[in-house]
């Protein structure tokens, strides 16, 4: 096992990390940016690094300074987190070269899965359902028009290096193709210095659905069973729940096999989760893999009282998984607490805060890293917090999730909770009736 852990990010997963690390005996370097000199996470580690300015660029995407760090500190091992370097191929390959365990995807993993071209051929190859589209990436626009008519319409153009909705298009009619096949490829090349792009048929009132899997460095890999994505704005998530009030125990099964089929068919190695969309028949097509753990991984922890951390933490050890499936035992559901004015396109909203006051009781977890006075700063991503509710019925866990949102109090800046409250009041949303196009027609009251 390792003696000492170095987490390579900041804010609530910093924490969540240091917090197993501190159960399991393993001693835990933060490192941080000047702009997070006081954050949680650099004050409950047992050692702490400053790695740069405020700007990614300069510390948290950093690798040089993190792995200086991880030197001088005599770290064993780094743990990326979940965005940042999480899934980068460079970083994971440097790391081994400098005898660090990088608890997440080998390079080789990184660069198969990251791809999301790559990725479906690959998929496609394990016998996972994909979505139909193009063989790989696009040669140019005839190809992607003479394509699209195979297909039929409506389509979904698509950045192979893209995130977070980036670089995609639908496009309904034939007219509207050029234009789309444009726009998208300024977009990606912009966003990510690649303008490579592919085509798949557009799926119709998709929900998000996702697998969360785990894998060993024996080949063996199981599921601990599904969450549902699908409340997002703009491609983000914005709430997360377990199990899908969509899913059967047919399709449960089917997907969970798939996403199993996926894992050992690459022989992957750690927590990852295999996403799919599903379509209202039920039909599922897988869309990407991310080698990491997820922000929503809270809600799967709960429903089968698991910690997923120690398990990625156990993996990287070369410690055998136990081998055998998950299924949830309660409903869980998430939602992501933004410094974000849902009242104005839910702008950004960093600042000091001057008060707080936070949920607590029976089946409530909060995960995060800010505290009463503590000052948001404008350079990172704007999710502040996690509010997980855990009970035996779906209709429980809303109910002491609307409870929980009434008790959190923010004040200095502007958040999402008047959003959450909105959404766990509303109709449809109770009733489970939601697709990734919820939030087109949602407004805020």
């Amino acid at each position: 096992m390792f003696k000492k852990i170095l987490i390579a990010n900041r804010g609530e997963i910093a924490l969540r990390i240091i917090r197993t690390c501190k159960e399991m005996g393993i001693k835990s370097v933060a490192v941080y940016s000047k702009a997070d000199e006081e954050s949680l996470h650099v004050k409950f580690a047992d050692e702490a690094v400053c790695i740069g300015p405020p700007p990614s660029s300069e510390s948290y995407l950093k690798m040089s300074n993190i792995l200086a760090a991880a030197e001088i500190t005599n770290s064993d091992a780094i743990h990326p987190g979940y965005g940042f370097l999480s899934e980068n191929a460079k970083f994971s390959k440097m790391c081994e070269e400098h005898q660090i365990k990088f608890i997440g995807a080998s390079c080789d993993m990184i660069n198969q899965m990251g791809d999301k071209a790559s990725a479906k051929s690959t998929m496609k190859a394990a016998g996972v359902p994909t979505i139909p589209g193009s063989e790989g990436i696009l040669k140019d626009f005839e190809e992607t028009q003479k394509l699209a008519a195979e297909m039929g319409y409506p389509v979904m153009l698509k950045a192979t290096a893209g995130g977070g909705g980036k670089g995609m298009r639908a496009v309904w009619v034939e007219e509207d193709l050029l234009k789309a096949w444009d726009s998208a490829r300024q977009e990606a090349a912009a966003a990510f210095g690649n303008d490579g792009m592919y085509m798949e048929k557009l799926i119709e009132e998709p929900r998000h659905i996702e697998i969360q899997i785990v894998g060993d460095s024996f080949g063996k890999a199981c599921h601990l069973s599904e969450r549902d994505c699908s409340v997002q704005r703009r491609h983000q998530k914005l709430t997360e729940e377990t199990p899908s009030p969509f899913m059967t125990d047919d399709l449960r099964e089917k997907m969970g096999k798939a996403a199993v089929l996926a894992a050992e068919y690459i022989k992957y190695e750690g927590a990852g989760t295999v996403e799919f969309l599903v379509d209202k028949h039920r039909n599922f097509y897988f869309m990407e893999m991310n080698t990491r753990i997820q922000v929503e991984h809270p809600i799967t922890e709960q429903v089968i009282d698991f910690d997923l951390i120690r398990e990625q933490i156990s993996v990287a050890a070369k410690i055998p998984i136990s081998g055998k499936n998950y299924l949830p035992k309660m409903h869980s559901i998430e939602c992501r607490i933004n410094a974000e004015d849902p009242y104005n396109d839910f702008r950004p909203s960093p600042g000091k805060i001057t008060n707080l006051n936070v949920p607590g009781g029976h089946g409530v977890r909060l995960d995060t890293h800010v505290y009463s006075g503590y000052t948001i700063p404008p350079y990172y991503d704007s999710m502040i917090a996690k509010l997980i509710t855990t009970a035996q019925t779906r209709e429980e866990a809303i109910n002491k999730m609307k409870r929980a949102l009434g008790e959190f109090v923010i004040e200095g800046i502007k958040t999402t909770i008047p959003f959450h409250i909105q959404l766990m009041n509303h109709p449809d949303y109770i009733a489970g009736n939601y697709t990734t196009k919820f939030m087109e027609d949602f407004e805020m009251e």
